[in-house]
């Protein structure tokens, strides 16, 4: 902020804007800044802020955060659903004071937002979990952590201090990892379970296809599983396994000397067994289809896996662990359990025996999915499409929304995402039914663009732009909020 000669502000005081919301907050302090020439870190247009990030990233990370599955028409689709829909205008009432809370989850939370679980932020910036958590916590906005964050979850909860934070599942293949990461999150803080059911099979993404990058297979967002004692103790097996003894092969290569070359050459193995999979995983490719060859990036790819190994080889040394079997093993046994196809309706009794925490399944699409989850005693719906990245040209979320809705009836909250850019968008979710609405790629484009403060910007923006819909709509709470708020077009 420029300053006078004797001190003072050359903006003017907006002693009003501390009284009047996060909308006047806002403006105030954007404008007041604006007179010293200084402008928002991110873009508050959502179309610009997606260019900017798109300048931002690398074109792996853009790809891997913005894509869709197919020729990205379910993408396209949830955008369009919000045009089906406007706000009517409501003046000459007294909209002063107005109350952006709601009750979720048991306690009464400041905002309406949740900040949805995204995997391997790192992509976007190192850190990146924490800082989305120290972000959110700045707003009073509760974050869904992922479970393939870059970060474990007992450090969050240790960084981000008090954040209000879910966890999110997904179901592995193996049980016993399941209920370990379940209870690892209970003990961290975590306030509920986030379910995720549309991610049994692993959409088709053209973007990181053409790429040919899947960061998991250079290590990347596996943390949660890497600081796990069960996948710790799979990946050792599968050592055992493959060679006999992990622990002698481990010792025997770090007590012996070998050259730059001989590490190259531990690198390579790494990222070619890490991309070639195991032959009973659904991601595996057989090595005959798909040679990894030796290149430049193959090399660092292997060094980026052994960076990535601390969790499994307890050394903090990339050329021991380059020299481990362990942390390749970890990128293939992650490769094996991430999911699995053979989920039912059936299993997901066994969380109950997991956790005392809520539970709330996202990714459902269907009514008659709702119910059934009403059915089997589930604590909240989140209705998803994974913001399009699963299944080409399937359901737009918002479509289907007002129909859970009444179906649901009050009964659990419902948590409604894909499409959501703005505030406008959070407004009609409500409106339409949603109990809380969470949003995802706009605060990872924030976190590409400016860390930290990049997403308290964007997250900021939309409760702004929210609580002045909300006004000039002529209400003066959510509560109020209901379909004759809107018109649909």
């Amino acid at each position: 902020m420029a300053q006078t000669s004797s001190g003072g502000s050359v903006a003017p005081q907006d002693p009003a804007a501390a009284a009047r919301g996060v909308s006047r907050r806002t403006q105030s302090e954007i404008y007041r800044a604006g007179i010293s020439g200084t402008r928002p870190r991110v873009p508050v247009d959502a179309d610009a802020l997606e260019a900017a990030a798109r300048k931002a990233l690398s074109a792996e990370a853009f790809a891997y955060i913005a894509g869709g599955a197919g020729a990205e028409r379910t993408v396209a689709a949830n955008r369009a659903a919000f045009g089906r829909w406007q706000v009517w205008p409501r003046p000459l009432r007294d909209v002063s004071a107005r109350d952006l809370s709601i009750d979720f989850l048991g306690a009464r939370r400041p905002t309406p937002l949740l900040l949805a679980p995204l995997g391997v932020m790192e992509l976007a910036r190192a850190g990146a979990d924490v800082a989305v958590a120290r972000a959110a916590a700045s707003l009073g906005v509760p974050y869904t952590l992922s479970n393939q964050a870059s970060t474990p979850m007992e450090e969050v909860a240790r960084d981000a201090g008090r954040t209000p934070r879910l966890f999110q599942l997904y179901w592995s293949a193996s049980d016993e990892l399941n209920a370990s990461l379940l209870r690892r999150a209970e003990a961290s803080g975590c306030e509920a379970i986030v379910v995720t059911l549309d991610t049994h099979l692993l959409g088709w993404r053209t973007r990181d296809l053409d790429l040919a990058y899947l960061p998991f297979t250079r290590g990347l967002g596996i943390a949660q599983y890497t600081s796990d004692p069960v996948f710790q103790q799979l990946v050792r097996e599968r050592v055992r396994a493959s060679t006999g003894s992990a622990t002698g092969s481990a010792r025997s290569a770090t007590g012996s000397e070998r050259s730059a070359t001989g590490s190259e050459r531990s690198a390579t193995g790494s990222a070619r067994s890490a991309a070639g999979g195991d032959e009973n995983s659904a991601s595996a490719v057989p090595a005959a289809e798909a040679p990894v060859r030796l290149t430049a990036k193959t090399i660092a790819a292997g060094v980026q896996i052994a960076r990535r190994g601390a969790a499994v080889t307890g050394s903090r040394s990339v050329r021991d662990n380059l020299r481990s079997p362990l942390p390749r093993a970890a990128v293939e046994t992650f490769l094996d359990v991430f999911s699995t196809p053979a989920l039912t309706w059936d299993d997901l009794a066994k969380a109950r025996q997991w956790t005392s925490l809520p539970i709330l399944l996202k990714g459902i699409v269907h009514p008659d999915d709702a119910i059934r989850a009403l059915d089997a005693g589930i604590d909240g719906i989140w209705i998803s499409n994974h913001g399009g990245r699963q299944i080409d040209q399937s359901v737009p979320t918002l479509d289907v929304l007002p129909t859970i809705a009444d179906r649901v009836a009050g009964r659990v909250p419902i948590v409604f995402d894909s499409g959501v850019r703005q505030g406008s968008d959070v407004f009609i979710a409500l409106a339409l039914g949603a109990t809380a609405v969470a949003l995802g790629r706009p605060y990872a484009y924030g976190l590409g663009i400016a860390g930290e403060e990049g997403v308290r910007e964007v997250v900021r923006n939309v409760l702004a732009e929210l609580d002045i819909t909300v006004g000039l709509s002529g209400h003066t709470s959510l509560a109020e909020v209901g379909r004759e708020a809107l018109r649909q077009v």
